[in-house]
């Protein structure tokens, strides 16, 4: 009997698979809601990234990547799933569609530094830096090119306004992380 009660409910490691690349869908679905307007730029403050950097760690490359995806083809079919109920092809060359084309780099990237070794919170604290790093830098190129302006202004608008924030995402995403990072793991793998 207590064998019976010790083993898992899910044995389909397939299933669990999709269940979290589909719980991650919706977390930044619903995490694009999280809407802050920030004054003197185009772009609001979103809680996105944390769960865009939390699927890459928790997830891996390849299941992360395919939660970020899907998002975007959620997106690009009609669904209004982007910030501001936004949905469509043409929501890509607005001002945060750097940032959507930047999930899909983060997530791989996380993936790829979190699939060695045994991470400790300084270690994942500085993954997870690097990898906002790279959202906040896509959203910033995307921008100066849709606004045609320089780079710095462009940094002003897309990179600078973002980080107090983002550091706050990349510190809680660290602490959830540490927290389940080895029960997600096991199930998943």
């Amino acid at each position: 009997m207590e064998s019976t009660l010790s083993r898992e409910v899910i044995i389909n490691k397939r299933i669990l698979r999709f269940l979290a690349v589909a719980v991650f869908i919706t977390l930044i679905t619903l995490s694009a809601f999280v809407r802050i307007p920030l004054p003197l730029t185009p772009v609001p403050l979103t809680l996105q990234t944390l769960f865009v950097l939390l699927s890459g760690a928790l997830l891996g490359r390849r299941l992360g990547v395919f939660a970020q995806v899907g998002y975007l083809v959620l997106g690009l079919t009609g669904f209004q799933v982007f910030t501001g109920l936004g949905s469509g092809s043409l929501y890509l060359f607005g001002p945060t569609g750097g940032y959507i084309v930047g999930f899909v780099l983060a997530s791989f990237f996380t993936g790829s530094l979190f699939s060695e070794g045994k991470p400790n919170r300084r270690n994942t604290l500085l993954k997870f830096l690097c990898a906002d790093f790279i959202i906040l830098f896509s959203g910033m190129l995307w921008l100066k090119v849709a606004l045609s302006c320089s780079f710095s202004q462009a940094f002003l608008l897309a990179f600078l306004p973002f980080v107090p924030g983002d550091l706050l995402k990349v510190m809680f995403a660290t602490v959830v992380f540490d927290k389940i990072h080895s029960r997600i793991k096991a199930s998943l793998y």
